[in-house]
């Protein structure tokens, strides 16, 4: 199975050449792995660009940009840029730039996709280092597909329509995958190391967003609260909750573009409900 990876990269040169030592390392090579340097002003593009030179089926290409984080729509106009300049693949992956893989990270997952042709996205979990240790970075279920380490099938990719550009983008895309009827799945045993923890954002405007994500994908108020206040726990922000749930409602009044149809989005609340009583 032909693989393309790509990496939206923004002033990641403190982590760039690890991870991309770990891809060079790997027992099932990647056919073509592609950095987009969105506009970086570290050496991310020059670490790239020795990477590119060594080895054939990497490539660099840079992106202009504003330097102004946008939360979720940043990193996917990044890799969206990037996939305009791919070649033929059965698998599509968005990974970050600073993750250390397994070497028989590809090798174990392709074996999954050849086995089930059902399957549509599939990862290993990640782990951050706390003390000496290497611990698993419980911001989610261990079913998840996260963001950092994203890998589709071409066929789930396309019935999808990719990634939705803005938060929940690496959440919206999981339910779609259920939604057209793909199998998604983790593998425990490939463990990947994540150097760089992910937070649940540090500021109103963050906070907020997370709720609008919710308004877009579906979930209704009382399932926005729910899953508020899932995060609010493991952050341990009461804020998180308020400001969440306050985005919602602006997103409501707002009558905001959703991600998903009214079809889609009424098997999302119905799949939700369901993993929730599942849970009681």
């Amino acid at each position: 199975m032909r693989i393309c990876i790509i990496i939206p990269a923004h002033n990641e040169a403190s982590f760039l050449k690890d991870c991309l030592d770990s891809f060079v390392a790997q027992t099932y090579l990647p056919n073509e792995l592609i950095v987009v340097d969105d506009n970086s002003s570290d050496d991310t593009f020059t670490i790239a660009t020795i990477f590119a030179q060594k080895h054939d089926w990497i490539k660099v290409v840079q992106r202009s940009s504003t330097d102004e984080h946008i939360p979720g729509k940043k990193v996917v106009d990044t890799f969206n840029f990037g996939l305009g300049h791919t070649s033929e693949y059965d698998l599509i992956g968005k990974f970050d730039a600073d993750i250390i893989l397994p070497n028989n990270y590809f090798e174990l997952i392709v074996n999954q996709f050849q086995a089930n042709w059902k399957l549509g996205m599939c990862s290993g979990l990640l782990y951050i280092k706390r003390g000496n240790d290497w611990i698993y970075e419980h911001i989610a279920d261990k079913n998840h597909i996260r963001g950092p380490i994203k890998l589709y099938h071409k066929a789930c990719f396309n019935k999808i329509g990719g990634l939705r550009p803005g938060v929940g983008w690496d959440t919206v895309d999981i339910l779609l995958a259920k939604y057209h009827d793909f199998d998604t799945l983790t593998l425990p045993e490939l463990q990947v190391k994540h150097l760089r923890p992910t937070g649940h954002g540090y500021s109103t405007k963050n906070y907020q967003s997370k709720g609008v994500a919710m308004y877009k994908m579906g979930y209704g108020l009382v399932l926005t609260k729910i899953a508020a206040l899932k995060m609010a726990w493991q952050a341990k922000s009461l804020n998180l909750y308020v400001q969440a749930v306050l985005g919602f409602l602006k997103a409501f009044i707002q009558q905001q573009t959703k991600y998903v149809s009214k079809k889609e989005g009424k098997f999302i609340r119905k799949y939700r409900w369901k993993g929730i009583k599942s849970k009681i």
